[in-house]
């Protein structure tokens, strides 16, 4: 009778190294298109949509890759993995300091009538993103002179719904100089219109300044859409009633 042996194979060291290799490969490879991505999705979606806007303000109309650049990235891939929570507003501008509003309103109504926005809840008393609007502590409230700071949470344009706040700023990017914006405050509504567009980086707390010779709207969110790398800032001025 004839005896059956069975050889085990053994991986080689060469393919083993090979492996171990595209492993690392393939690691290297997500991590840096997890860091680049709001590059990726400016190009997309923020550099088509701002680069024929008339402002008074400059929009890149490209990002160059440099050194500063680089370095944006690597703090925003480190921000958006380090468990902060972008759904408080308070979190989005750590290093400003709000004070209470004292105007008694705890809510209004904003309707953005080229973004299909119609009477979206605006609270002046907490920062909760996913639930309504937010009118930053410490800025004025319309129809009040000063200017009113509301951030909205964005993400992805392609999932846009004007009546989950979760994605209501999503297409901000698409508003021109011109628009116009309305807030309702116990039950009067006032009219303001966009006068200027910019974009600032996430630590950059200008967006706040007071100026009190009119009404202002200052509208925030990040952009590009779905990342947190930039801010993107809509200055709009009270019109009439």
């Amino acid at each position: 009778m004839s005896k059956i042996y069975y050889k085990k194979k053994r991986v080689s060291h060469k393919k083993f190294l090979k492996i171990i290799g595209m492993g690392l490969f393939l690691i290297g490879l997500l991590v840096s298109l997890y860091v680049f991505s709001p590059l990726i999705l400016w190009q997309i979606y923020s550099a088509p949509a701002l680069a024929s806007k008339q402002v008074e303000a400059p929009i890149p109309r490209n990002t160059v890759l440099n050194p500063t650049t680089i370095k944006t990235l690597l703090a925003s891939a480190k921000d958006s993995i380090s468990g902060v929570d972008y759904t408080n507003a308070q979190n989005w501008f750590p290093g400003f300091k709000a004070q209470a509003n004292s105007n008694g309103n705890s809510s209004y109504t904003l309707s953005i009538p080229a973004l299909n926005i119609k009477n979206a809840q605006v609270s002046t008393s907490d920062y909760d993103l996913t639930r309504h609007l937010v009118n930053y502590a410490g800025t004025s409230v319309p129809p009040n002179s000063g200017n009113a700071v509301i951030f909205g949470h964005s993400t992805l344009p392609a999932l846009f719904d004007p009546n989950d706040y979760k994605t209501i700023f999503a297409n901000v990017q698409n508003l021109k100089v011109g628009d116009q914006i309305f807030a309702s405050v116990n039950g009067v509504t006032y009219s303001y219109k966009i006068f200027n567009i910019y974009i600032v980086e996430a630590n950059d707390t200008s967006a706040f300044t007071q100026t009190f010779d009119s009404s202002y709207l200052t509208l925030i969110t990040c952009t590009p859409p779905g990342t947190i790398w930039k801010r993107l800032v809509i200055k709009a001025r009270f019109e009439k009633i």
